[in-house]
């Protein structure tokens, strides 16, 4: 029987229950957990934004080793360290097949739409198109850092935004994602500005490459992105979700550029969903607007290449690991912004 941390009831603390061990069907894998990230998409999840049904084992950011596979798994066995995408793919679609496979989710959102990593084992269905090998230099903790946050950044900086060396990079919210952003999009050779609220993540922005932070409830961070920039920026990313960060990041931007958006927004009574977009000013400058969920697996052997070989390096951004039973004190300091860089579960 293996140790989980479940939710049972929304914004209420998880139980830490015994479960029964997942068993493969044939297409799946079941993993030994080593590290597992705690998400703002699991806070997400907590609070009823994403809906889930109970009890529900959250958690979709992990590494760890294969413990076993179904019959009909290829390229995969008992032993190998893996990590996997939040979003489960089938393999067999049009998406999949272009390479497209992390909007495909057509089996759901692993630790929402059925079991995930906070627990000592999970089941990963369709195990072929959904495990990623780890290089030997890529450790668990690394895994777990990867997991949602920094690959969602890698991918839209260097898939969806294409970011090139010199550009000016404004990057919206400071959080877990947009940390991330900061430190890939700095390595790739972009000038990145940094905005938020928050002086302390502000500085842990700085030091991971960004050469100007901007305090938004100080400044005027469209103003002071076009004088800093001499006009706006080349690539603009809101990592939040609000149409505080959205509207000011699509204004900040020169003509002709673009917007990354990351960020999901929650189930407030101003946003469900919905936020309003500056349009006139975006079809007068041609600015592109442009989605981005997650990376594909496709996209992971550059980010692990980088990884290996030092020149990323997400484990800068853990700021604590964890126990498993203090998975909701974290949740609830996310409730109030308070969490600081990634929190990993490596104690269970």
């Amino acid at each position: 029987m293996m140790k989980a941390a479940v939710m049972t009831a929304l914004n209420a603390p998880l139980e830490i229950q015994r479960l029964p061990d997942p068993t493969p069907g044939p297409t799946d894998a079941v993993i030994g957990v080593e590290a597992c990230g705690i998400c703002r998409s699991d806070w997400h999840t907590w609070q009823g934004d994403f809906e889930c049904d109970l009890p529900r084992v959250m958690g979709h950011e992990f590494g760890g080793v294969i413990e076993a596979v179904g019959t009909d798994v290829r390229g995969f066995k008992v032993g190998d360290r893996v990590t996997i995408p939040f979003h489960m793919a089938c393999g067999r679609c049009v998406f999949c097949y272009t390479g497209q496979s992390n909007i495909c989710r057509k089996l759901g959102t692993i630790g929402v739409d059925f079991n995930g990593g906070f627990a000592q084992f999970a089941l990963v269905p369709e195990a072929n198109v959904n495990l990623v090998s780890l290089p030997e230099e890529v450790d668990a903790l690394s895994a777990a850092a990867i997991g949602c946050r920094f690959m969602t950044a890698y991918h839209a900086i260097v898939d969806q935004g294409q970011v090139k060396p010199g550009e000016w990079v404004a990057v919206f919210g400071i959080g877990g994602v947009g940390l991330s952003a900061v430190q890939i999009a700095t390595v790739l050779g972009a000038q990145v500005i940094a905005v938020d609220i928050n002086e302390e993540k502000l500085s842990l922005a700085k030091k991971e490459g960004a050469v100007v932070t901007i305090n938004a409830a100080e400044d005027n961070p469209v103003k002071a992105i076009k004088d800093i920039t001499q006009g706006g920026a080349d690539m603009s990313i809101d990592a939040l979700g609000s149409t505080t960060t959205a509207r000011p990041a699509i204004k900040s931007l020169r003509k002709g550029r673009r917007h990354v958006q990351i960020g999901l927004t929650t189930k407030s009574e101003t946003e469900t969903g919905d936020i309003s977009l500056p349009t006139d000013i975006m079809t007068a400058k041609e600015i592109r607007f442009i989605g981005s969920l997650g990376c594909p697996p496709a996209s992971y052997t550059g980010m692990l290449t980088l990884i290996a070989n030092g020149r990323l390096d997400p484990t800068r951004l853990v700021t604590e690991t964890v126990a498993l039973e203090e998975t909701s004190d974290v949740l609830s300091s996310m409730t109030a912004f308070a969490t600081m860089g990634f929190h990993i579960i490596t104690k269970w």
